[in-house]
């Protein structure tokens, strides 16, 4: 049986169907654990295809897996479907114009990500159908990446135990393969509350919540100096607590997001960040309280399986694209002010790299893989797919879906989430993925390899799960 031929007879025919798929989900963007629509287009695709379905997992509506086989090894194929606030953008539209005032957008290309993988895990049913080898894939639905941790919930109730590895991809301006970190993180809602008052005629009987706040943020911005330069704190004031100037706000509010390499240094920062708002209220005689709303683990790098996916991007050959979409990728990266750099931090290390992007550097579509490198990558950005690798070996790449230097979270991210480019790229995604764990069920000493480098990684260390009493949040919903 010749591997490529059933992976692209099983994606190729399926394409305008999973494209057609990508672009509903895109239609109808939806937040963190509110993707009704997505989890169930995509559930009712993976049954139309014949995997066992299972619906609300892990108690949360609308997560899901989709299941066939016999058997081990057990290899997870993770999914993501969730948009973002504030990112409604008209497609293939190379100049900012927003389909909705206000409204929500797929900047983060998850539309394309949900389906690719499972073209994928679509292509690797049909080997286990067809070859009769032994083994189990599993489709994984996980919604609310952005800001809900839902792959961290979902790991709270061992969703993904018994699994021999997980794997998945991302949306990017780069094709690339290469076992990378990312950093833990833990977002919070901070509350003080102090008195309303006349401004004028009672001053002395104010205490000012917005006070409080805002020297919240100023302490915080001391920090900054004073912590490690991998780390990483972010914030928004969502509540002002009043637009009369002349009225004491006796309500403020605003929500921190503390990112640091490791799980085990981001309990301390937290800690600093806190002390800070305690000594905030104090200073202005309010109260203080804070939510944790997530915790989001960092990733477990496997080297072991990132050689494996690279060997499969570079068999299943990159798109093929036209004349038409080098012009697409040309009018929107002309849109982009500042270009994100081709793997930035690796071209201080590498001078391969760094010959690679300054050959590049003017491109408007990276039409190449980047070369293979031997260490690990420390990424700047946070994703709950480390709390899954925290509990299996996991394994991600990147492909091309996007003009060159495209940032995510950005209008022009959604612009491109419906381009050619961006389907051609999806698809690709799904191949690779699919080769890449048809190799692990054909040989299971990679997976006893990869087995063996996690556990050296994670040197005796064990995941924490999330409190029992931590709930998932509906993006946009106040208790």
């Amino acid at each position: 049986m010749d591997k490529w031929q059933l992976i692209n007879e099983s994606i190729d025919s399926r394409a305008e169907e999973l494209c057609a798929l990508s672009d509903a989900i895109w239609d109808k963007p939806e937040l963190a654990f509110t993707e009704e629509n997505a989890a169930k287009l995509l559930s009712e695709a993976l049954e139309k295809e014949g995997f066992a379905v299972e619906r609300n997992v892990a108690n949360i509506e609308t997560a899901f897996t989709g299941t066939f086989g016999n058997g081990r090894p057990v290899i997870g194929i993770l999914g993501e479907f969730d948009a973002l606030s504030g990112l409604s953008q008209v497609a293939d539209c190379a100049e900012k114009k927003e389909l909705v005032r206000g409204a929500h957008g797929h900047g983060c290309g998850h539309n394309l990500l949900g389906v690719g993988s499972l073209a994928a895990a679509i292509a690797v049913k049909k080997y286990l159908e067809e070859s009769g080898v032994s083994g189990t894939v599993i489709y994984y639905g996980c919604p609310g990446e952005e800001g809900g941790a839902g792959k961290a919930f979902m790991a709270r109730e061992d969703v993904f135990a018994g699994l021999d590895c997980a794997l998945t991809w991302h949306p990017s301006h780069i094709n690339n393969s290469a076992a990378h970190s990312s950093l833990a993180n833990m977002q919070m809602l901070f509350k003080f509350d102090g008195f309303s008052s006349h401004a004028a005629g009672a001053p002395e009987n104010g205490r000012s919540a917005l006070d409080a706040l805002t020297l919240m943020n100023t302490g915080v911005q001391f920090l900054r100096e004073h912590m490690k330069m991998q780390d990483r704190i972010h914030y928004a004031v969502t509540d002002t607590g009043g637009v009369s100037p002349n009225v004491v706000q006796a309500h403020a509010e605003a929500i921190y997001l503390v990112r640091t390499p490791h799980l085990n240094t981001l309990f301390p920062l937290v800690e600093r960040v806190k002390n800070i708002a305690r000594g905030a209220a104090l200073m202005t005689d309010t109260t203080m309280s804070f939510e944790v709303h997530k915790i989001t683990a960092d990733t477990v790098p496997n080297a072991t399986l990132q050689k494996v996916l690279h060997k499969n991007m570079e068999e299943a050959g990159l798109p093929r694209f036209t004349d038409e979409d080098y012009a697409y990728a040309k009018a929107m990266s002309e849109s982009i002010k500042l270009r994100s750099e081709i793997l930035p931090t690796i071209q201080v290390l590498d001078e391969n790299i760094a010959e690679l992007a300054a050959e590049h550097k003017d491109d408007a579509l990276y039409d190449f893989i980047i070369p293979e490198f031997p260490y690990v990558v420390e990424g700047s950005g946070s994703t709950d797919v480390g709390d899954v690798s925290w509990n299996t070996p996991t394994a991600e790449i990147n492909t091309a879906t996007e003009c060159a230097g495209t940032s995510m979270h950005t209008w022009q991210a959604t612009a491109q989430g419906k381009g050619p480019i961006a389907h051609k790229s999806m698809l690709y995604a799904g191949k690779a993925l699919a080769g890449g764990a048809i190799d692990l069920f054909n040989d299971p000493s990679i997976l006893e390899a990869a087995n063996k480098e996690w556990k050296r990684r994670l040197n005796g260390a064990t995941y924490t799960k999330l409190p029992a009493e931590l709930k998932p949040r509906k993006a946009g919903v106040r208790k």
